[in-house]
């Protein structure tokens, strides 16, 4: 919440593909002193386009490659006319490496996400008026982070089959059964729940809602076996007694990943998108 936005301009560093509407390319761009990659859309044309930083879900560091997690949405969006940067994050792929600990916060990729919205900023073609973000799974917890952290910073935002608003029920539901040794590492340094609330309740999004001022849009199926809907439900009831303008879309025999309806998700959140930035918001 302290510091300003200092992303870069992304650097080109290779040209992956050309299509009918979009060249993709392998990009990095500065996130403080930090160098993070990740891959950079462009549509046909010479704009000024909105944009969109896109928020992977978890993958493991050990072997998550470049651009991995959002094909479709990079896909459907380069072609809806965004310039899209999907951040890999610090950490992953030929991003700047940290230590595991310093990423289990999610603080430090809230960082790169709100890096690379300032970083979008830096192309004359991306018109910054019209600026957005969208998170899936983990990667919505980390757009919820942003929002939170940097009111104002984009016009819009997205959540797909988001993590819980509450640091602590994340660490319960994964960290604890799949990376016991992280929860653990986490506590030696930083203490226990139960010794320092203050710390981790100030972890949890949810503690900060009111600060919001953009209009958000979530989607979760209702079967969703990885993330539980009642977080979703939870958390939609939370950013609305904050008076944060937030709608959630329910998905009848969705599961995490979205197949059968994903793309009546995404024609969903371009309509969103599109009439924000036509209202100016």
């Amino acid at each position: 919440m302290r510091f300003d936005p200092d992303g870069g301009r992304p650097r080109i560093t290779a040209t992956e593909l050309e299509t009918d509407a979009y060249t993709r390319h392998q990009v990095v761009y500065r996130s403080g002193d930090l160098t993070v990659s990740g891959v950079l859309l462009r549509p046909r044309g010479a704009g000024p386009f909105p944009g969109i930083v896109l928020n992977h879900g978890y993958i493991d560091p050990s072997y998550y490659v470049t651009g991995q997690g959002l094909a479709r949405e990079q896909d459907a969006l380069a072609r809806a006319g965004f310039v899209v940067l999907h951040t890999d994050y610090r950490g992953h792929a030929a991003s700047d490496d940290v230590p595991a600990l310093d990423r289990e916060t999610r603080l430090g990729y809230a960082r790169d996400a709100i890096n690379g919205v300032a970083a979008l900023t830096k192309l004359p073609y991306v018109d910054d008026d019209r600026l957005t973000m969208l998170g899936r799974s983990m990667g919505g917890g980390v757009t919820m982070n942003a929002l939170v952290a940097q009111p104002g910073l984009v016009d819009a935002a997205v959540i797909y089959a988001s993590v819980s608003s509450s640091y602590l029920e994340n660490v319960e539901h994964f960290t604890r059964p799949n990376r016991p040794e992280a929860e653990k590492a986490l506590y030696d340094r930083f203490g226990t729940p139960r010794q320092e609330p203050r710390f981790y309740r100030d972890l949890s999004p949810r503690s900060y809602f009111g600060r919001i001022t953009e209009p958000v849009l979530a989607h979760h199926g209702e079967v969703d076996a990885t993330c539980p809907p009642r977080w979703a439900a939870t958390t939609q009831d939370l950013m609305r007694r904050a008076g944060v303008d937030s709608r959630l879309l329910w998905y009848p025999g969705e599961d995490h990943a979205f197949y059968a309806r994903w793309q009546q998700s995404m024609d969903r959140t371009i309509a969103f998108l599109r009439a924000e930035f036509r209202a100016g918001r």
